[in-house]
């Protein structure tokens, strides 16, 4: 009688973790299992490219020293595809952490790196995320101190997954928070808008856009620590990712109780940004930024503001669109064309799911 007429026998369908000689272009669930291999992984892929002495003691914490106060911040990244014009995950995953520690008044210091992989990822796809997570961090002056590697088996993830946290040391006498907003302040964008989230959409689309919008993924420590340094406090700062512009915005009204007008000719996008909005009917606000932050300013500051910011690379594009004013039914308006004024919708969701 063979097994399968016998109803006691139990069928395990068993497969072998380690590599094959046909595997050596792929990851297999033995890189995860915190064996020989995963220790092997961590020396030649992670070590090799992040060293330094909190990372090489491979410990289950980094041991960091600082002498001031600290901000933290933890993101998870899942962008499809993983490469698009302008960044790549490993990009992303560094500035929008380093992002979120610069908005908050700190400067970026130390990160982690947890990285989910799905078995059969090829090597070089995660070299080269790799690659662009050392340049990045390396440009911005942080170091990537501890993290995790799990990998999952085939569909649990799409190719790669990573999570970063960061600590940052905090520049700033007072926090830059939205309960600070004063009627009269001007709200200030640091560059073009709907960059990264057109990209995206192009990208994954395939729309054939020619020239296709490109991600501003970027580093926003720079002109934020170059404000600080000046003596020029913002009433707020935040990095306009998911949900855009008109998220931020939403985000300060509700907090503060204040209105904010803003005026349709003084906001700033490319060309091949407004060309995908317009046959897409999409809103640039609405799409998401990876390099560009929305500051409010008091009115004594806008000029020095302005000039400090548009020194620098990544803000060199920063422009007034708008200004805080009374509280009243409609939190944000859009003074469009012909001087008509319109309410701006909060967003309800992304227009385009996993942009970061």
């Amino acid at each position: 009688m063979s097994d399968t007429d016998d109803p006691m026998a139990i069928n395990v369908d068993v497969t072998c973790p380690l590599p094959r000689s046909h595997d050596a272009e792929r990851i297999t669930l033995a890189y995860g299992d915190g064996g020989r291999l995963s220790r092997n992984f961590v020396r030649e892929w992670i070590l090799s490219r992040f060293r330094n002495p909190a990372l090489e003691a491979l410990g289950d914490a980094a041991v960091l020293k600082s002498s001031g106060r600290l901000a933290f911040t933890t993101d998870s990244y899942t962008v499809t595809p993983l490469f698009f014009p302008g960044g790549d995950i490993g990009t992303l995953a560094v500035c929008g952490t380093v992002n979120d520690l610069a908005v908050s008044g700190a400067r970026p210091r130390w990160l982690s790196l947890a990285l989910i992989i799905e078995e059969g990822l090829r090597w070089e796809t995660l070299g080269r995320v790799l690659d662009s997570i050392q340049r990045t961090a390396n440009a911005a002056g942080v170091s990537v101190v501890t993290g995790d590697t799990k990998v999952v088996p085939r569909g649990c993830v799409d190719q790669l997954m990573m999570t970063t946290s960061g600590l940052g040391e905090l520049f700033g006498e007072a926090p830059l928070e939205a309960s600070r907003l004063q009627v009269g302040d001007a709200i200030i964008v640091s560059g073009p808008i709907g960059q990264h989230g057109a990209a995206i959409l192009c990208a994954r689309d395939e729309l054939g856009f020619e020239p296709a919008p490109v991600s501003d993924c970027a580093c926003l420590h720079v002109p934020l620590m170059a404000l600080q340094q000046a003596g020029l406090q913002p009433r707020a700062t935040r990095d306009a990712t998911r949900g855009g512009v008109a998220a931020v915005l939403h985000e300060w009204c509700q907090a503060n109780g204040v209105a904010i007008d803003l005026e349709d000719d003084e906001l700033p996008a490319s060309p091949e940004v407004r060309a995908v909005c317009e046959l897409l009917g999409l809103d640039p606000l609405f799409l998401a930024c990876e390099g560009t932050f929305v500051a409010a300013v008091p009115p004594a500051l806008i000029d020095s503001v302005l000039r400090v910011l548009r020194q620098h690379h990544v803000s060199r594009a920063a422009t007034v669109i708008g200004r805080v004013v009374a509280s009243r039914s409609t939190p944000v308006c859009v003074r469009r064309a012909a001087g008509r004024q319109v309410p701006l919708d909060e967003p309800a969701g992304s227009p385009l799911p996993r942009i970061c």
